[in-house]
């Protein structure tokens, strides 16, 4: 164990040249970044889970019932213990061979057999309470993350001339308000990588997980050989669109579509300048050029710089999805109301909280006088309002 510590740790991976982890031991005069400062981070990530669990209860859910958000979810599928078996065991999307056997054992017309799959998919999905109340919490704390952020930066050097990232590069003292920006930030993202299993299932989930990886890892590395300068720029840039994405999300739910309208906007085109503008041309532009002019590179530098580039890719592919989604509400809004959050459920799920579908109560079935019963759970058809096919 400790050879693979020794490894892990070698000075040459993860220091400049001719620097030591003994340079960057604490004294009476400075504090450095310490890796063992990070354990912190994992207890305070419960910790603000169980925030997180106590604010949706006591303070969301109280505005999202004031603001008449209904509390029920989807309408529940009929049961049927026949389907219930196929749903579980076999395929929760069934094809027409299989839909026409189930038709034929079931006497019931195909299009019923649709909708009701349909409706036990929806069944699984949560409430408009629970996404309200799940954005309320986001939104609550980017808003506060960013704002501390600005405060902080606003009194640094770096934000104003990023060279002073890597002047005296890496023996820069770490600050009180610097330590706390990074663990509390650090400690978020952890609480929503393991909250992710549990939180609204979403299309992106792959895609946000690797973003919560990437996040997590820039943040550690940033941290451990002291790159936290321009750590905190990265984290303040990307905090700024999340506050607006998420307020969206909330006046969506609430069904205040103007609001909602304004506020997609202003997020897109914070999101866009921010992640295709500010982020290449300037966070890109002082990790590459400028630390590669002022300290020149090493190992973990390398690393760190292809994770900000995964990142930069990351924000390419949203950045094309805003787009699509804008254009095709454009589209639509020339028809009837214009909710960019309500466009397309193959491209929103970066958008909106989850990849949705209708949901909508089955037909009436045709009645038939041998229709069946007992084990199948039905007496032969379902009972609900005529409505759309399933998209």
């Amino acid at each position: 164990m400790a050879g693979i510590l020794a490894w892990f740790w070698n000075e040459r991976f993860w220091l400049p040249h001719n620097v030591t982890w003994a340079d960057l031991k604490n004294t009476d005069e400075a504090t450095f970044p310490q890796a063992e400062d990070l354990y912190l981070a994992c207890p305070l990530a419960f910790c603000i889970f169980m925030i997180r669990l106590l604010f949706e209860r006591f303070i969301a859910r109280p505005c999202a019932l004031g603001l008449k958000i209904q509390a029920n979810g989807p309408q529940r599928a009929q049961p049927n213990a026949i389907l219930e078996k196929v749903f579980t065991a076999i395929t929760k999307h069934p094809d027409e061979k299989r839909l026409e056997g189930l038709s034929k054992q079931l006497d019931w017309d195909m299009r019923t057999i649709q909708r009701w799959f349909r409706q036990r998919r929806n069944q699984e999905k949560p409430s408009t309470l629970a996404r309200f109340c799940e954005s309320m919490w986001r939104f609550t704390f980017y808003l506060y993350i960013f704002t501390y952020g600005v405060q902080f930066l606003k009194k640094t050097p770096w934000l104003w001339n990023t060279r002073e990232c890597w002047y005296n590069y890496p023996y820069q003292a770490l600050s009180v308000d610097l330590h706390y920006y990074y663990i509390l930030e650090l400690s978020f993202y952890l609480s929503l990588l393991f909250s992710q299993f549990t939180d609204i299932r979403r299309k992106d989930f792959l895609l946000m997980f690797l973003h919560h990886l990437a996040t997590i890892s820039l943040i550690t590395f940033s941290y451990v050989n002291n790159m936290a300068r321009v750590g905190t720029l990265v984290m303040c840039l990307h905090d700024a669109a999340d506050v607006l994405l998420e307020a969206a999300k909330m006046a969506n739910y609430a069904k205040c579509q103007r609001l909602c309208n304004v506020l997609f906007v202003m997020f897109a085109l914070v999101f866009i300048s921010s992640r295709l503008g500010v982020y290449p041309f300037w966070i890109l532009n002082t990790t590459l050029l400028e630390s590669w002019e002022i300290v020149g590179p090493y190992p973990s530098w390398w690393v760190f710089n292809l994770l900000l580039l995964l990142l930069q890719s990351l924000h390419v592919f949203w950045s094309y999805l805003i787009v699509k989604i804008a254009c095709r509400a454009i589209s639509r809004g020339k028809a009837g109301k214009w909710n960019p959050l309500h466009v397309s459920k193959d491209d929103r799920s970066d958008i909106e909280s989850s990849s949705d579908e209708d949901d909508v109560p089955p037909p009436a079935h045709k009645h038939h006088t041998n229709g069946t019963n007992g084990a199948h759970g039905t007496n032969g058809y379902l009972t609900g309002s005529a409505c759309a096919d399933e998209h």
